[in-house]
């Protein structure tokens, strides 16, 4: 089967680099499928997860926390603020952030950025999200 080329790349440093049968994304308006020779295209990410389809259909899964993603006839490229494998999510620490987050939401004399503790609340959900996908498919408790 055909593969395509992917780069997961944070501020920090690369995730992610290897060929893949498939990609799937968190685009704001929708999770995106990429196969090779898929159409050109850039778009900006929602926090979430990607997952890349590998030759044989193991899947590795990444978290992301937005970001863009660019597709070329050849590459996909993810580049996001914080990325990381799946797996090194932390659990408690998400809980704990959307459980803030949630906090200063509700909060109504708190003096707050409520556009940053939606964001903070967004990522953190989607952290968790990503935790229990990955607990599905692994059978991993």
């Amino acid at each position: 089967m055909a593969t395509i080329h992917v780069d997961i790349v944070s501020a920090e440093r690369e995730i992610f680099s290897g060929e893949a049968e498939m990609v799937f994304a968190p685009a704001i308006l929708g999770e995106l499928g990429i196969a090779p020779g898929h159409t050109p295209l850039i778009t900006q990410l929602a926090p979430g997860e990607v997952r890349v389809r590998q030759a044989g259909g193991s899947e590795e899964d990444f978290y992301v926390s937005g970001g863009m993603l660019e597709v070329q006839p050849k590459v996909v490229t993810v580049l996001s603020d914080t990325a990381m494998r799946a797996e090194d999510l932390d659990e408690a620490g998400a809980l704990k952030a959307k459980e803030e987050a949630e906090r200063q939401l509700h909060d109504h004399e708190a003096d707050l950025d409520y556009a940053t503790a939606l964001a903070k609340n967004a990522e953190a959900a989607a952290q968790l999200q990503a935790i229990q996908r990955l607990r599905k498919r692994t059978g991993r408790s």
